[in-house]
């Protein structure tokens, strides 16, 4: 790897976290800074997905407290996050670069709609999720099913799954966004297990650009309050679908 290289990887990399501590989405940059050098989009995902690793765990602190409250009520929805990640990383793992190029701008544009709506699947106030308590039998299945994607596909999952807790859990955006962070976490981890067993991971490339990501990650209270919120989702988006005009062109 060039100089050059390394450090288009490390800002991507705080680029990527950064955006993630403020608005979500900067997947998007990391996979796109591993495609944009030429890198397999198999492996520029799992790439992608250790370089990410250190925000997940940083975004997980805030809410330890609340951790600890919750962590008997997460033990279905863990083992349904486990299950569904090995799920979505093997199928992932079983395609060829070929068929999943394919698929990644179609990918891409979903994760970028569910990205652009994210503002309007924020999770109910307390009052208005009492509803779902009922419902709670649900929230490990759907689980499950968010899981495959995040293990297969991990651009959007953050979203997608805050907006389905909001529906299968009850409580406010802070617990269910605790709770987000934890799964998360674990989703994250059993992929990269998987990934690392298939072989797919460019480790130069995601030991460059982690750095960046806890950096940009730290940096990212700091950026929230100097540049408006809708202003990073304008950016996000059209870097999305720039990314997934790329795939399109090349593919």
């Amino acid at each position: 790897m060039t100089l050059l290289t390394i450090t288009l990887l490390f800002v991507a990399g705080f680029m990527s976290g950064s955006v993630n501590a403020v608005a979500g989405g900067g997947t998007f940059i990391s996979f796109g800074a591993f495609s944009l050098i030429g890198v397999p989009p198999i492996s520029a995902n799992a790439s992608s997905s250790i370089a990410q690793l250190p925000g997940y765990f940083t975004s997980t602190l805030p809410y330890l407290k609340d951790i600890r409250t919750l962590w008997r009520g997460l033990l279905l929805l863990a083992i349904a996050s486990i299950a569904g990640s090995v799920i979505g990383a093997l199928v992932l793992l079983w395609l060829d670069n070929d068929r999943f190029r394919a698929m990644v701008p179609w990918l891409l544009i979903a994760a970028t709609a569910l990205f652009a709506a994210g503002p309007w699947l924020k999770p109910r106030r307390e009052h208005e999720a009492t509803a779902a308590k009922g419902r709670n039998y649900s929230s490990p299945i759907v689980q499950f099913l968010t899981s495959i994607y995040g293990g297969f596909f991990g651009a959007g999952m953050g979203i997608m799954m805050l907006a389905t807790l909001g529906l299968t859990e009850s409580g406010d955006y802070h617990r269910l966004n605790a709770i987000k962070n934890v799964l998360s976490n674990i989703i994250a981890v059993v992929a990269i297990v998987v990934f690392v067993s298939g072989g797919v991971v460019n480790w130069a490339g995601a030991l460059a650009m982690a750095p960046g990501v806890a950096l940009g990650g730290y940096s990212g209270v700091w950026i929230a309050k100097r540049v408006p919120q809708v202003a990073v989702r304008i950016f996000v988006i059209a870097f999305g679908l720039f990314l997934a005009g790329y795939y399109f062109y090349t593919g």
